[in-house]
């Protein structure tokens, strides 16, 4: 079962960062009037709130599971990321619409060389922090951490291609460049932000765990078919650090409930050394018995030209 950990600091280590920029930033656009500078500073702005949206949904996950919410919190972190997500996107929207106004209305940009140097500065920030976030949401299986690191690591991409279009306007003078990369800049935030949107709110449904866990499971299993026992209806689920399995085991008529039992604990013990963190859930069934195999729904993937009752083709994602 997987512990509810406290990545609280890791939040925290992330609105340090994003208030750190967002000074970074905001000064190099004060001094430049650069709308690529502007842009990227809006995307710190999203970072500090999206930041303190991880911070809560962190703080919720690591409280236990009780009479109110008996399986925990840790959807909580699939609605952080979705918030993560529409919040770079609507960022997006606004950089872009920015940038078409500076198209339209063109300004001068000025003092480039400092904002450049400011602004590699806080490219810096972002992408040590984001790195730090990345790895302790692979480590954790943290979509909160996860997400928030997606978020620093575009604003990284955002601030490379700024620096590059303001950069460009520096040596050539040409200041059209300037609304052009926030463009660009704006576009690729649009594709991050769906993406986690997208991830996020295939979590909240229920989204089945990676192919390579649920083949490790259907091995798992399989393995035990010479002891006399069958298996269908595998089911897995995914929800925040959490993984959950349900499977039907059928077992011989004359077996007792603490043999069946005795059984169930072993298979268990194995689901969850292949896929560590797993909670699993074995019921028992008679396996001559015509009705353990009335639930066993419609749609099972055939392997090898044969039923295979263990997994079902509705539950497999690509």
């Amino acid at each position: 079962m997987v512990q509810n950990v406290n990545l609280e600091k890791y939040a925290w280590l992330s609105v340090g960062a994003a208030l750190t920029t967002i000074v970074l930033k905001f000064g190099a656009y004060l001094l430049t009037n650069s709308v690529g500078f502007l842009s990227d500073a809006a995307e710190s702005t999203v970072n500090l709130a999206a930041a303190v949206v991880a911070l809560l949904a962190l703080r919720a996950v690591a409280k236990p599971a009780d009479a109110r919410f008996n399986q925990g919190r840790s959807k909580a972190e699939y609605l952080s990321a979705a918030l993560e997500g529409t919040m770079i996107f609507v960022a997006a929207v606004v950089i872009i619409a920015t940038a078409i106004r500076r198209i339209i209305i063109p300004e001068p940009v000025g003092k480039l060389g400092i904002g450049l140097v400011i602004m590699v500065a806080a490219a810096a920030v972002n992408a040590a922090v984001g790195t730090v976030l990345l790895s302790a949401g692979k480590k954790h299986r943290s979509p909160t951490l996860h997400s928030d690191g997606v978020h620093l690591m575009t604003d990284v991409i955002t601030s490379a291609a700024v620096l590059i279009g303001v950069g460009l306007v520096w040596l050539t003078g040409w200041q059209i460049l300037d609304p052009i990369v926030a463009l660009l800049a704006g576009a690729n935030n649009i594709l991050q932000g769906s993406q986690l949107v997208r991830t996020a709110l295939a979590g909240l449904l229920d989204v089945t765990l990676p192919d390579e866990q649920n083949a490790a499971l259907t091995a798992v299993l399989r393995s035990y078919n010479g002891r006399g026992v069958a298996f269908h209806g595998l089911q897995t689920r995914q929800s925040g650090r959490s993984s959950f399995a349900s499977v039907d085991m059928l077992v011989p008529d004359e077996w007792t409930v603490r043999a069946g039992h005795e059984l169930s604990e072993e298979v268990a013990h194995a689901m969850h050394q292949a896929v560590p963190g797993l909670r699993a859930y074995i019921h028992l069934e008679p396996i001559s018995d015509p009705l353990s195999y009335q639930d066993i729904p419609e749609g099972f993937v055939p392997i090898d030209g044969q039923p295979d009752t263990l997994f079902p083709a509705a539950s497999r994602v690509h």
